[in-house]
């Protein structure tokens, strides 16, 4: 079974920089996306960045593209995502998904793609 585990998330001022990571586990096929998203309370969840394990092409949100980074170990079966001047419209609960679905140059970036989720980590951001 697939398993998911975000971990990295904290209390951070404003303008600081934080790294998330996403261990995967139990995974038996040989390519497959990972994509990083977030919710902040009241919203809908928010699609950030994915990439696909093979050759780790990455795609990024449009407003977020510039202080996000996704990078993935593959040996490690590790995702992370490096956040940079952080401000408080980021807050929100972080969360890694894996998808079957794989494509260069197709984002997937709607929830309905994935179908394993992680618990999520809390990102804070404040003074």
């Amino acid at each position: 079974e697939v398993q998911l585990v975000e971990s990295g998330g904290d209390m951070v001022q404003p303008g600081g920089s934080l790294r998330l990571s996403c261990a995967a586990s139990g995974i038996t096929f040989d390519d497959y996306t990972i994509g990083w998203f977030r919710q902040a309370p009241g919203k809908e969840r928010e699609w950030i960045s994915s990439i696909i394990k093979s050759d780790a092409s990455s795609y990024y949100a449009d407003d977020l593209k510039g202080r996000f980074t996704i990078a993935s170990d593959n040996a490690a079966h590790t995702v992370y995502l490096q956040m940079d001047s952080l401000r408080p419209e980021d807050t929100a609960v972080y969360y890694c998904a894996l998808s079957t679905y794989w494509s260069p140059g197709h984002y997937y970036s709607a929830t309905s793609w994935y179908d394993w989720w992680g618990q999520g980590t809390q990102v804070t951001v404040s003074s």
